[in-house]
């Protein structure tokens, strides 16, 4: 195994260097990777938290989007978001005075890949507003620019503390 094949690895796998790093696998610094030891073939799939091919059931999907009147999958938690994307729907809705129920897809791979199959649409984060699937972080920011945010929110009872001027619209 050469360096440019370990560099991959890395690159394509992200977090899992720290995996590869513990288990004595790898030597890793800033500008190198030393490859160790060999990898095993089994070593990817058994420190992911699940192959790509499982999903959450539909079901179960269901059940969380209409537990709450907002509900935001997204990468980390609203205190700690992930992305950049998550966390400006986070910011969005906190400037409404929104309450919602948020899902950490980054802690579970099968919710992940079950969301997306169930609305059809590739990026995270994803919204749904009263159990409909809005869209996502582009989709939401253009409602809130355009104040049609603030008339979707008062259609299923909830009370926008933005009234959509941009003068009016503070974060908490």
């Amino acid at each position: 195994m050469n360096l440019i094949f370990v560099k991959a690895v890395v690159i394509l796998l992200g977090n899992s260097i720290f995996n590869m790093r513990f288990l004595g696998l790898v030597r890793a610094t800033e500008k190198s990777f030393e490859l160790l030891r060999p990898i095993p073939v089994n070593f990817f799939s058994k420190h992911r938290n699940v192959s790509s091919s499982e999903t959450a059931p539909k079901e179960e999907i269901e059940g969380l989007v209409k537990k709450s009147k907002v509900v935001v999958f997204m990468k980390g938690l609203p205190e700690e978001p992930s992305c950049g994307f998550s966390n400006a729907v986070v910011q969005i809705l906190r400037m409404h005075g929104v309450n919602f129920d948020a899902y950490d897809v980054l802690d579970k791979n099968p919710l992940r890949q079950g969301v997306k199959e169930y609305t059809g649409w590739p990026t995270i984060p994803q919204i749904f507003i009263n159990g409909e699937f809005i869209g996502g972080c582009d989709i939401l920011l253009k409602m809130h620019q355009t104040g049609e945010l603030v008339k979707t929110l008062a259609e299923v009872g909830i009370q926008s503390k933005a009234t959509g001027k941009p003068e009016d619209i503070k974060p908490k």
